[in-house]
């Protein structure tokens, strides 16, 4: 005879045991319910259902009540159902306020209610879960060897002049020669105004090579690679985005430090109006990339070491994705159609093309031009994994070496 791991549970091969023993004569069921492990109430339970039911009635049964005051009736079903196929996008929350409104008179069933029907009938989709992506490592932090190698951009803190009026000054610098290309005046940090001066300077010096900025707005996003609508726009123009890590100005020390240069020479104390800002800094930028020595040139000037882009402004080209991949455009909303279904790649890459390239099984992995973006797997219901970029650990040194 069998032990049980827990009080009052039996297996159907001990209740088995326990109504043979139970059934013989002059049986003491209380000391069998005692070797059992149960309680005198569960054998005798067993008992009467043996005896109505045969071993049919040794399995077990549900606990759901046969009978529920708090049941909801097929009426509203059919109501939820209608409401479901009138309002897709609707949530339980918003779709029992709709039907209190469409029948005042009634009770309706609270919105937990709701929601387990909308899910107990397939209505409602499964909540979208960020799943992790493939792993990448992170383009690395370059020397500009020549100038248009690297371009350094950022916003200069905000300060208001003496009208009250907030002024956003963006400044742009090639990191090589230290020539000054931008300190404009903005009103905020607006991605229109802001690429509207990308475009001016791409005009006028060419594309760069690679434009380094902080993680902030509007240079990174939080969506896949950190790239926002900007630095997405950035590489259809054939130019690498690099970001400093977070929290490290010293990652992009030449630009904070021209910074305190501007604020010092221009902005103590502010001058009356935007307008008479600008002016004040057009004319500060012209001095200090013609007539001010530079140490780090050999105290020459910017203008003597710096020359435009041999790359031409031409805008946005479209990519070109190997033989065998997918093209799918990207929507406003950053989802594209696949196989049946949208999937969300991302709004930064809205009304650009991104290439699919079939990797395993149900897999395919989702590029922007050549950045990996991220993996859509075929049992995934919608959004797809973000590639997940890491810094490159530099290699530690042997205090013997």
């Amino acid at each position: 005879m069998g032990t049980m791991s827990s009080p009052n549970y039996l297996t159907f091969e001990q209740k088995c045991s326990f109504i043979e023993l139970a059934l013989a004569p002059n049986a003491a069921v209380a000391e069998l319910c005692r070797a059992f492990r149960i309680s005198r109430q569960t054998g005798y339970k067993w008992l009467a259902r043996f005896r109505n039911s045969g071993l049919a009635g040794l399995a077990e049964q549900s606990r759901r009540p046969r009978h529920s005051n708090h049941a909801v009736s097929t009426l509203w079903v059919e109501r939820l159902r209608l409401a479901r196929f009138r309002h897709k996008r609707w949530g339980p929350r918003k779709l029992r306020a709709w039907l209190q409104r469409q029948h005042p008179r009634s009770r309706v069933p609270s919105v937990s209610t709701l929601g387990r029907l909308l899910r107990r009938q397939g209505w409602s989709r499964p909540p979208l879960r960020r799943r992790r992506g493939p792993d990448r490592t992170w383009p690395g932090l370059h020397r500009a060897a020549r100038p248009n190698d690297i371009w350094t951009v950022d916003f200069k803190g905000y300060f208001h002049t003496a009208d009250g009026r907030r002024c956003d000054p963006l400044t742009v610098r090639d990191a090589y020669s230290r020539y000054g290309l931008c300190v404009r005046v903005l009103h905020g940090h607006k991605l229109r105004s802001v690429k509207r001066e990308f475009t001016r300077l791409f005009r006028r010096f060419g594309v760069p090579r690679r434009i380094h900025a902080d993680q902030g707005r509007p240079w990174a996003g939080p969506g896949p690679a950190w790239l926002s609508q900007l630095s997405a726009w950035w590489v259809s123009l054939g130019i690498v985005p690099t970001f400093s890590r977070r929290a490290r100005p010293g990652d992009n020390a030449s630009h904070e430090q021209w910074h305190r240069e501007i604020k010092a020479d221009t902005t103590r104390p502010p001058a009356a109006t935007p307008p008479a800002q600008q002016a004040r800094m057009r004319r500060w930028l012209r001095v200090y990339n013609t007539e001010r020595p530079h140490e780090a040139l050999g105290m020459g000037t910017p203008a003597e070491h710096y020359y435009p882009s041999r790359r031409p402004f031409r805008g946005p080209q479209p990519p070109r994705y190997p033989r065998g991949w997918v093209s799918r455009r990207v929507r406003p909303n950053g989802e594209i159609q696949w196989a049946g279904r949208s999937r969300f790649v991302g709004e930064a890459f809205s009304r650009h093309h991104v290439g699919l390239k079939p990797w395993r099984k149900d897999r395919w992995r989702v590029y922007f031009y050549d950045w990996l973006i991220g993996e859509i797997q075929a049992s995934d219901m919608g959004a797809m994994r973000p590639a997940i970029y890491r810094r490159r650990k530099k290699p530690k040194v042997s205090a013997m070496s």
